[in-house]
């Protein structure tokens, strides 16, 4: 079964309604991340991405100014649907048209294989974020 994917590209301002609540459900509730971590302050300076799938908003993603790309969600009921892939498709495009030459992101580790599809390299030792356990991943866009 075929869904109609929308990415949309945008500031804070204008997705931060509809992706807040994405996090919200996914990092705060499903994952019980503390709603101070999720909340640092630095969407404002981000560009973000909202993925809707039939006319429903059901992911999103962000870009930092300094080229990392974190809070990757998906709604549980979408997973599977190839959203995080469109997610981070376009986030990476972004970037690049930015003219980054590497994005960075801090992955789960149940999701590195996830990344590793796009191209990612682990590097560096597993750490605990908000108790859930990352490694640190870099895409090389010159490659």
């Amino acid at each position: 079964m075929s869904h109609d994917i929308e990415i949309r590209e945008g500031d804070w301002a204008t997705l931060g309604e509809a992706a807040g609540e994405i996090r919200r459900v996914v990092f705060i509730e499903e994952q019980a991340v503390p709603r101070e971590e999720e909340w640092d302050g630095r969407d404002p300076q981000c560009v973000h991405f909202l993925a809707l799938a039939d006319g429903r908003t059901v992911g999103t993603a962000r870009l930092l100014p300094d080229g990392h790309i974190g809070r990757v969600a998906v709604l549980a009921e979408a997973r599977g649907l190839g959203i995080g892939l469109a997610l981070m498709k376009a986030a990476i495009i972004a970037a690049r048209r930015r003219g980054f030459s590497t994005v960075e992101l801090a992955a789960q580790t149940h999701a590195l294989a996830f990344y590793e599809r796009l191209g990612f390299q682990a590097h560096g030792e597993t750490f605990l974020d908000a108790g859930i356990p990352h490694r640190n991943m870099a895409l090389d866009l010159d490659a």
